[in-house]
Protein backbone atom coordinates (compact mmCIF):
# COMPACT_ATOMS: atom_id res chain seq x y z
CA UNK A 1 0.00 0.00 0.00
CA UNK A 2 1.49 3.22 -1.00
CA UNK A 3 2.35 5.83 1.95
CA UNK A 4 0.39 8.95 2.67
CA UNK A 5 2.82 11.54 1.34
CA UNK A 6 2.59 9.17 -1.88
CA UNK A 7 -0.85 9.07 -2.19
CA UNK A 8 -0.77 13.21 -2.00
CA UNK A 9 1.87 13.19 -4.68
CA UNK A 10 -0.65 10.98 -6.97
CA UNK A 11 -3.62 13.24 -6.37
CA UNK A 12 -1.82 16.15 -7.12
CA UNK A 13 0.19 14.75 -10.04
CA UNK A 14 -2.26 17.11 -12.90
CA UNK A 15 -0.81 20.19 -10.67
CA UNK A 16 2.92 19.17 -10.06
CA UNK A 17 2.81 18.13 -14.27
CA UNK A 18 1.47 21.95 -14.99
CA UNK A 19 4.71 23.23 -12.78
CA UNK A 20 6.90 21.38 -14.51
CA UNK A 21 5.71 22.26 -17.84
CA UNK A 22 6.10 26.18 -16.77
CA UNK A 23 7.65 28.14 -19.26
CA UNK A 24 9.38 29.71 -16.91
CA UNK A 25 11.33 26.31 -15.80
CA UNK A 26 12.01 25.53 -19.65
CA UNK A 27 13.36 28.99 -20.07
CA UNK A 28 15.88 28.43 -17.47
CA UNK A 29 16.43 25.04 -19.26
CA UNK A 30 17.60 26.64 -22.55
CA UNK A 31 19.08 29.99 -21.18
CA UNK A 32 16.62 31.82 -23.08
CA UNK A 33 15.00 33.38 -19.25
CA UNK A 34 15.29 37.14 -19.46
CA UNK A 35 17.91 38.03 -16.65
CA UNK A 36 15.83 40.54 -15.37
CA UNK A 37 12.85 37.82 -14.73
CA UNK A 38 15.17 35.43 -12.84
CA UNK A 39 16.61 38.55 -10.60
CA UNK A 40 12.95 38.90 -9.43
CA UNK A 41 12.77 35.55 -9.09
CA UNK A 42 15.57 35.15 -6.58
CA UNK A 43 14.69 37.94 -4.39
CA UNK A 44 11.48 36.82 -4.38
CA UNK A 45 12.94 33.50 -3.03
CA UNK A 46 14.71 34.72 -0.76
CA UNK A 47 11.57 36.51 0.68
CA UNK A 48 9.57 32.90 0.55
CA UNK A 49 12.68 31.49 2.27
CA UNK A 50 12.54 33.59 5.61
CA UNK A 51 8.42 32.62 5.37
CA UNK A 52 9.51 28.70 5.52
CA UNK A 53 11.88 29.13 8.11
CA UNK A 54 9.50 30.51 10.51
CA UNK A 55 6.76 27.85 9.13
CA UNK A 56 10.01 25.41 10.18
CA UNK A 57 10.12 26.99 14.24
CA UNK A 58 6.07 26.82 14.49
CA UNK A 59 6.47 22.94 13.39
CA UNK A 60 9.53 22.56 16.08
CA UNK A 61 7.23 23.63 18.88
CA UNK A 62 4.63 21.42 18.09
CA UNK A 63 6.81 18.37 18.38
CA UNK A 64 4.89 15.08 20.14
CA UNK A 65 8.01 14.51 21.84
CA UNK A 66 11.52 15.16 22.47
CA UNK A 67 12.12 12.36 20.44
CA UNK A 68 11.10 13.77 17.25
CA UNK A 69 11.88 17.46 18.52
CA UNK A 70 15.32 16.47 18.03
CA UNK A 71 15.10 14.62 14.94
CA UNK A 72 13.21 17.65 13.20
CA UNK A 73 15.72 20.03 14.37
CA UNK A 74 18.41 17.72 12.86
CA UNK A 75 17.20 17.44 9.34
CA UNK A 76 15.04 20.83 8.88
CA UNK A 77 16.53 23.52 10.35
CA UNK A 78 20.28 23.09 8.08
CA UNK A 79 19.87 26.42 5.73
CA UNK A 80 20.74 24.28 2.50
CA UNK A 81 19.61 26.78 0.09
CA UNK A 82 21.18 30.09 1.47
CA UNK A 83 24.11 30.04 0.42
CA UNK A 84 23.00 29.00 -3.14
CA UNK A 85 21.17 32.39 -2.68
CA UNK A 86 24.26 34.46 -1.94
CA UNK A 87 25.91 32.94 -4.94
CA UNK A 88 23.13 33.40 -7.15
CA UNK A 89 22.81 36.58 -5.97
CA UNK A 90 26.02 37.86 -6.88
CA UNK A 91 26.54 36.01 -9.98
CA UNK A 92 22.79 37.66 -10.90
CA UNK A 93 24.62 41.43 -10.20
CA UNK A 94 22.44 41.77 -7.26
CA UNK A 95 23.79 42.23 -3.83
CA UNK A 96 22.06 40.62 -0.50
CA UNK A 97 20.51 44.42 0.70
CA UNK A 98 18.36 44.43 -3.19
CA UNK A 99 17.09 40.52 -2.04
CA UNK A 100 16.34 41.66 1.76
CA UNK A 101 14.35 44.94 0.36
CA UNK A 102 12.00 43.18 -2.33
CA UNK A 103 8.58 43.79 -1.78
CA UNK A 104 6.76 40.20 -1.30
CA UNK A 105 4.30 40.13 -4.50
CA UNK A 106 0.75 38.48 -4.03
CA UNK A 107 1.49 35.13 -4.62
CA UNK A 108 4.35 35.06 -2.43
CA UNK A 109 2.91 36.62 0.52
CA UNK A 110 -0.13 33.94 0.08
CA UNK A 111 2.01 31.08 -0.03
CA UNK A 112 3.52 32.34 3.07
CA UNK A 113 0.39 33.39 4.80
CA UNK A 114 -1.36 29.86 3.52
CA UNK A 115 1.83 27.66 5.42
CA UNK A 116 1.73 30.45 8.75
CA UNK A 117 -2.07 29.83 9.03
CA UNK A 118 -1.94 26.05 8.91
CA UNK A 119 1.16 26.25 11.03
CA UNK A 120 -0.69 27.94 13.63
CA UNK A 121 -3.65 26.83 13.42
CA UNK A 122 -3.57 23.00 12.70
CA UNK A 123 -0.96 20.05 14.50
CA UNK A 124 2.37 18.69 12.96
CA UNK A 125 0.94 16.46 10.30
CA UNK A 126 -1.15 19.57 8.27
CA UNK A 127 1.94 21.60 9.02
CA UNK A 128 4.19 19.16 7.21
CA UNK A 129 1.98 18.49 4.57
CA UNK A 130 1.98 22.52 3.88
CA UNK A 131 5.75 22.28 3.46
CA UNK A 132 6.46 19.44 1.82
CA UNK A 133 5.50 20.41 -2.03
CA UNK A 134 8.20 22.72 -1.98
CA UNK A 135 11.36 20.89 -1.16
CA UNK A 136 9.33 18.01 -3.11
CA UNK A 137 8.84 19.80 -6.47
CA UNK A 138 12.42 21.43 -6.45
CA UNK A 139 14.24 18.06 -5.96
CA UNK A 140 12.11 16.80 -8.60
CA UNK A 141 13.90 18.92 -11.40
CA UNK A 142 16.50 17.17 -11.37
CA UNK A 143 14.32 14.46 -13.53
CA UNK A 144 11.98 16.66 -15.09
CA UNK A 145 15.03 19.56 -15.71
CA UNK A 146 17.84 18.30 -15.72
CA UNK A 147 20.80 20.55 -16.11
CA UNK A 148 21.02 23.88 -17.92
CA UNK A 149 23.99 25.01 -19.68
CA UNK A 150 23.48 28.63 -19.05
CA UNK A 151 26.53 29.98 -17.11
CA UNK A 152 24.40 31.44 -14.33
CA UNK A 153 21.27 29.28 -14.24
CA UNK A 154 23.25 26.23 -14.79
CA UNK A 155 24.52 27.31 -10.90
CA UNK A 156 21.13 26.99 -10.12
CA UNK A 157 19.77 23.71 -11.60
CA UNK A 158 23.20 21.86 -10.73
CA UNK A 159 21.80 22.16 -6.81
CA UNK A 160 18.97 20.45 -7.54
CA UNK A 161 20.13 17.98 -9.97
CA UNK A 162 22.87 16.85 -7.17
CA UNK A 163 20.01 16.03 -5.14
CA UNK A 164 20.68 18.45 -2.42
CA UNK A 165 17.10 18.52 -1.36
CA UNK A 166 16.61 14.58 -1.00
CA UNK A 167 17.19 14.49 3.06
CA UNK A 168 14.97 17.52 3.63
CA UNK A 169 11.99 15.57 1.14
CA UNK A 170 12.41 12.57 2.94
CA UNK A 171 12.52 13.87 6.83
CA UNK A 172 9.25 15.93 5.51
CA UNK A 173 7.50 13.05 3.90
CA UNK A 174 8.52 10.66 7.12
CA UNK A 175 6.68 13.71 9.09
CA UNK A 176 3.98 13.30 7.07
CA UNK A 177 3.72 9.83 6.83
CA UNK A 178 4.20 8.97 10.64
CA UNK A 179 1.50 11.79 11.31
CA UNK A 180 -1.11 9.83 8.72
CA UNK A 181 -0.99 6.60 10.07
CA UNK A 182 -2.08 8.19 13.72
CA UNK A 183 -3.95 10.61 12.52
CA UNK A 184 -8.32 10.37 12.05
CA UNK A 185 -10.16 11.16 8.95
CA UNK A 186 -10.59 14.90 9.78
CA UNK A 187 -6.54 15.29 10.09
CA UNK A 188 -5.96 13.42 7.23
CA UNK A 189 -8.37 15.66 5.20
CA UNK A 190 -6.51 18.80 6.25
CA UNK A 191 -3.44 17.09 5.32
CA UNK A 192 -4.78 17.13 2.25
CA UNK A 193 -5.84 20.22 1.77
CA UNK A 194 -2.86 21.98 3.04
CA UNK A 195 -0.39 19.59 0.59
CA UNK A 196 -2.92 20.43 -2.29
CA UNK A 197 -2.86 23.98 -1.44
CA UNK A 198 0.61 24.33 -1.25
CA UNK A 199 1.38 22.43 -4.68
CA UNK A 200 -1.45 25.11 -6.78
CA UNK A 201 0.75 27.75 -4.76
CA UNK A 202 4.06 26.08 -6.03
CA UNK A 203 2.57 26.68 -9.67
CA UNK A 204 1.46 30.40 -8.89
CA UNK A 205 4.44 31.17 -7.24
CA UNK A 206 6.62 30.25 -10.95
CA UNK A 207 3.83 32.19 -12.67
CA UNK A 208 4.21 34.80 -10.43
CA UNK A 209 7.83 34.91 -11.50
CA UNK A 210 7.66 34.53 -15.03
CA UNK A 211 4.69 37.50 -15.10
CA UNK A 212 7.36 39.79 -12.60
CA UNK A 213 4.46 39.85 -10.55
CA UNK A 214 3.57 43.19 -8.92
CA UNK A 215 0.44 44.57 -6.51
CA UNK A 216 -1.50 46.59 -8.73
CA UNK A 217 -2.23 49.63 -7.09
Amino acid sequence: MDSFSEQLRAEAEPIWRQIFAHPFLREIKDGTLPLETFQNYLGQDYLYLEGFARCVAIALAKSPNADVLEEMAKRVMTPIERPLHHKLLAAAGLTLEDAQNSVPSPTNAGYVNHMLAVANREGLGPTAAAMLPCPWTYHMLREELGQSEHPLYGQWTSFYVSGLLEDSVAAWRSFVDRQAQQAGPEELEAMRQAFLTSSRYEWMFWEAAYRREQWPV
